[in-house]
């Protein structure tokens, strides 16, 4: 299973790295996670530089794709020549987006009739899409996600553990991270938000 996070400059270090971190929890055979970006490197909101590790061409082989935050994300979505590389499909993938992530999916048409989730700040030029924005963390329609607020990207992360390669290692990625003391409590607020999404 290979999983991209796709993350632009101007980056959000907790959207992208927060999932980062718990998704490599995993220990699965051939599990993989990878940063993708259109640029070779890129700068985070707070000056943090990165180098990807794949293409957006590349991150659309990917089994699970979750679109990370920024300071720069109204405007990529206005770069054709940037949002003609993503080439989303939820027939065959698991898609989210952390916070103005959900902008990403929507110029790409994959909120039509679905509500989001997502941060204060981004939420009218959301609601400017005509989508239904929902005041909670987390909500998941088939194969489309979305989160709001840099702390949810957890339960993305945990929603694509446990679609993937189930319940239980997502309960465990999420314990391994969860504060000492709060480990329970973390996996059980985990399970409580994303618990309605999950196939029966």
């Amino acid at each position: 299973m290979h999983i991209a996070i796709v993350t632009f400059d101007g980056f959000n270090e907790l959207d992208s790295l927060i999932a980062l971190g718990i998704l490599n929890q995993v220990k699965a055979p051939n599990w993989r996670v990878f940063i993708a970006s259109p640029d070779a490197r890129i700068t985070s909101m707070n000056g943090v530089v990165m180098e990807r590790h794949i293409s957006l061409a590349e991150a659309n082989k990917a089994d699970a794709v979750i679109v990370g935050s920024g300071i720069k994300t109204r405007d990529i979505v206005l770069d054709d020549t940037v949002m003609a590389q993503l080439k989303l499909d939820p027939s065959r993938q698991l898609i989210g987006a952390q916070c103005s992530g959900a902008l990403v999916l929507s110029a790409l048409d994959l909120l039509d009739g679905v509500p989001a989730c997502t941060d204060l700040t981004t939420k009218p030029w959301v609601q400017e899409r005509n989508i239904t924005v929902l005041d909670q963390p987390f909500v998941a329609a088939g194969n489309i996600a979305t989160a709001g607020g840099c702390l949810a990207s957890q339960y993305l992360a945990f929603w694509v553990i446990a679609r993937l390669v189930g319940v239980e290692p997502a309960c465990q990625a999420l314990h391994y991270v969860a504060p000492v003391g709060e480990k329970e409590r973390y996996v059980s607020r985990g399970m409580e938000n994303v618990r309605d999404y999950l196939p029966t």
